[in-house]
């Protein structure tokens, strides 16, 4: 594994990953998924959790699958945004009193693009940078 690469690709798709999630969430859906209070440390823990989420999906695609393609990148991505969202939603649900189904089916479809988004990005970037 190149470990430039593997660093350069999951800051990049971190960083993409917060702003498709600032542009899902904190814009376009925000009456949807309830927000944050400002008093928090919320925003910080979604930065941690975004570049978490980053250096996974470039540890993926460089150490096992060798992915360095958009559409690759995009495609697995997605089968990975359908496993986390999944997992993710299910947990929430076992939380939860009252089971909002069109929240959570809303939310898996965002998981989806987001990830196929992040993942086509970090598979340019291992295609790039060597």
């Amino acid at each position: 594994m190149n470990t430039k690469t593997f660093v350069v690709a999951g800051l990049v798709g971190g960083l993409v990953d917060w702003l498709l999630g600032w542009l899902f969430y904190g814009i376009i859906f925000v009456d949807t998924f309830p927000q944050p209070s400002e008093d928090s440390n919320a925003l910080l823990f979604i930065t941690f959790g975004c570049f978490t989420y980053g250096f996974f999906i470039s540890y993926i695609y460089n150490k096992w699958a060798q992915i360095s393609t958009f559409s690759t990148g995009a495609r697995a991505g997605a089968v990975i945004g359908v496993f986390m969202g999944l997992i993710t939603i299910f947990f929430n649900m076992a939380m939860e009193t009252e089971i909002d189904y069109t929240m959570y089916l809303t939310d898996l479809g965002i998981s989806i693009v987001m990830a196929a988004l992040v993942g086509g990005v970090i598979g340019l970037v291992n295609g790039k940078v060597t």
